[in-house]
């Protein structure tokens, strides 16, 4: 099989997490930079990875990477990466993403425009045919310059990992899939443990943790772009991919997921989504704002994305609200919470400092994950069949 060098970009702030993912899927990280991970698999990595990973952007086969000044440079260096080993001579490929930081080439139409002009030259040479009818499957390219470093990838998702195929209606404000998974898999929640989202919107957080309750890997429903692409993965690759996401799904016989909104609406559009991730089973939706939020057992997780007061006429209402989410908590015996927002005085109204504090990106908000951490519950004792006795796992 062939080796490349894979590109996962993700969300800025999470970088520690997929790294875990990729690792524990069973592949060798070479790079962790700001917003992506680089690491090395063969074509049934590129499969896997696409089904498996729940907190990529998309997956990228790292054509190359070159310095560039100028655009004559930009030119020189896209002509002497060797396309012809990706994109056959009906392929239709173009730059659909220039992204620039720090770098001398900045605007985006320019460098698609030239990096095309080089491609096309280069593989006139190779095919040697003067005019390409781009008939065939489709190439898309992502590049991006970092301090004049230009790093070029082959996108093989398509559509962002994000859209698992569930979400087909959304709250006014949804957090992305692949964050929400994120989140939650910064935390020690496990399927035996409760889960609490009493801002569920259109259900996002409690679908991700059921789907991960039941080992329904996030892509197994969909397609993806290099699904097509035959000269380079074969479609057995793919099928083998599948089989292995259908083989682990496995429905937990109890689990205690439950989201909570204030609006019928949304509730509504939780239980159809949660219905379309096949998760319905393993989720309680119920309309319920925060203030009556209250459960009987103990060391409970919230895990919830509240308003931020983004709009002008919500901002005055924050300060009450999560002065309220505060008194909420405070009632719950041996919970933790975990929650997402940009609203800055948010450990001010909740009435206690946060464990732990991390910044990331919500789409284009920079917003913060406040972790209030509780006790852990006590290790189950079972008995030991030798001596009668009972021991601690």
């Amino acid at each position: 099989m062939r080796k490349f060098e894979l590109i996962a970009p993700c969300h800025f702030g999470m970088e520690a997490v997929i790294k875990k993912e990729i690792i524990e899927l069973g592949y060798d990280v070479t790079e962790v930079a700001d917003g992506r991970v680089t690491f090395l698999g063969d074509e049934e990595a590129i499969c896997r990875a696409n089904i498996f990973l729940r907190t990529a952007e998309r997956i990228l086969i790292k054509v190359g990477s070159f310095h560039a000044e100028t655009f004559e440079e930009l030119f020189q260096g896209t002509r002497s990466l060797p396309w012809e080993d990706y994109i056959p001579a009906d392929g239709k490929f173009w730059v659909a993403k220039a992204g620039s930081v720090k770098s001398k080439l900045f605007s985006p139409s320019d460098i698609q425009s030239i990096m095309k002009k080089a491609m096309v030259d280069r593989l006139k040479g190779i095919y040697h045919i003067n005019w390409f009818d781009e008939t065939g499957e489709s190439f898309p390219i992502r590049v991006f310059l970092m301090k004049d470093e230009v790093m070029v990838g082959l996108d093989s998702t398509g559509e962002s990992l994000h859209k698992r195929g569930y979400r087909k209606l959304t709250a006014k404000a949804p957090i992305a899939e692949n964050l929400a998974a994120a989140l939650i898999m910064l935390t020690p929640w496990n399927e035996n443990r409760i889960l609490v989202d009493p801002f569920c919107g259109s259900g996002t957080i409690p679908i991700e943790a059921a789907m991960m309750a039941a080992h329904i890997a996030p892509g197994m429903n969909r397609e993806f772009t290099a699904m097509k692409w035959e000269n380079i993965i074969g479609k057995k690759c793919w099928y083998e991919a599948f089989d292995e996401a259908a083989a682990l799904v496995k429905m937990p016989a109890d689990t205690d997921i439950q989201g909570y909104d204030i609006d019928d609406k949304m509730v509504g559009i939780s239980r159809e989504n949660a219905r379309l991730a096949g998760v319905e089973g393993l989720i309680h939706f119920q309309r319920r704002g925060v203030d009556v939020l209250s459960h009987a057992k103990k060391y409970g997780f919230i895990i919830t994305n509240p308003p931020y007061g983004e709009r002008l006429e919500e901002k005055s209402a924050l300060s009450a609200l999560y002065r309220t989410i505060g008194e909420r908590f405070a009632g719950l015996d041996a919970w933790s919470m975990y929650l997402i927002t940009a609203y800055e005085q948010a450990e001010r109204d909740i009435g206690r400092k946060a464990d732990k504090n991390r910044k990331l990106y919500n789409g284009m908000i920079k917003a913060y994950y406040y972790q209030f951490m509780g006790p852990r519950p006590p290790k189950e004792k079972r008995p030991d069949r030798k001596r009668g006795l009972c021991v601690q796992d």
